[in-house]
């Protein structure tokens, strides 16, 4: 084999190490040139994009991947729950990070990490045919150890039943972020769009304590505006947005520029009237 070939190191990982906070950016829409417009324009360090809401496969994945790649940001992919297969594909398609919804117990996170991180962590599947192992270009032994280093899991926190084992999933070795989700987490308190409840600040709070104390990354999602006060609570992982909500917003923007010069109510953008 030859040994000139090394896995491209995580900008996110680089930055988080060096004590600074990684910003991403979700992607709902499927199109590699949406990838490369929010790669190469929004300033972001990583683009998180979804397999468990979204009805991307695979070949939109790696494509995405792809497009990012070239402007040095990257792809975190939030994976379906299945088998292990469909943890470690987006890994094996060089994403830079996994994310994994709904992590219910210490058992849960333990699986999840023997499943991701090569020996000695875990028993990840060994392959090193594809992207991330530079096709068999790149020595076992160093496969193994790039990936365990520059390839990072995130496990969610955004239902009530972790909490009783919250400390002791996030100190588990090969951990690497928790990520606390408040939407399905206040759903599941029974408090749906409560972001003021106290139990969601208060978990909020703890994940990010928890996580320094036991010298792991912390991320959630946020805004612009307050990405402030959430680095400042211990976040250094943030989405801040989403492509979704971007284009919403100028598509919004547009219809109430037209009812303005027009006169008309909002439906008559659509080929129909208020009256």
């Amino acid at each position: 084999m030859a040994t000139n070939f090394t896995m491209r190191p995580s900008r996110v990982l680089r930055k988080l190490r060096a004590g600074e906070t990684a910003i991403a950016l979700k992607l709902n829409l499927a199109d590699p040139r949406i990838t490369e417009m929010a790669a190469r324009i929004s300033g972001v360090d990583c683009l998180w994009t979804d397999m468990e809401h979204v009805p991307n496969d695979f070949s939109v994945i790696e494509r995405q991947i792809w497009a990012a790649k070239a402007y040095d940001v990257d792809v975190l992919v939030r994976v379906a729950r299945g088998s292990y297969s469909d943890l470690i594909r987006p890994l094996e398609m060089d994403a830079a990070g996994i994310m994994i919804p709904h992590v219910m117990n210490l058992a849960d996170a333990k699986q999840i990490i023997h499943q991701t991180k090569f020996y000695p962590i875990g028993r990840r599947p060994l392959d090193g045919g594809n992207a991330d192992g530079a096709f068999c270009n790149l020595e076992l032994d160093a496969y193994i150890a790039q990936a365990n280093d520059q390839r990072f899991n995130v496990l969610q926190i955004e239902d009530p039943e972790p909490l009783a084992e919250l400390e002791e999933i996030i100190a588990l070795p090969g951990l690497d972020m928790i990520f606390f989700g408040p939407g399905d987490f206040s759903q599941g308190i029974g408090a749906p769009g409560k972001w003021d409840h106290p139990l969601l600040v208060e978990t909020r709070k703890s994940v990010a304590r928890l996580a320094q104390k036991h010298g792991k990354f912390a991320g959630t999602v946020g805004t612009t505006s307050n990405l402030a006060d959430l680095t400042a609570m211990g976040y250094n992982f943030v989405s801040v947005g989403a492509d979704v909500v971007g284009m919403g917003q100028y598509l919004s923007g547009i219809a109430s520029s037209l009812n303005r010069s027009t006169g008309a109510g909002t439906d008559s953008v659509y080929g129909s009237t208020t009256n």
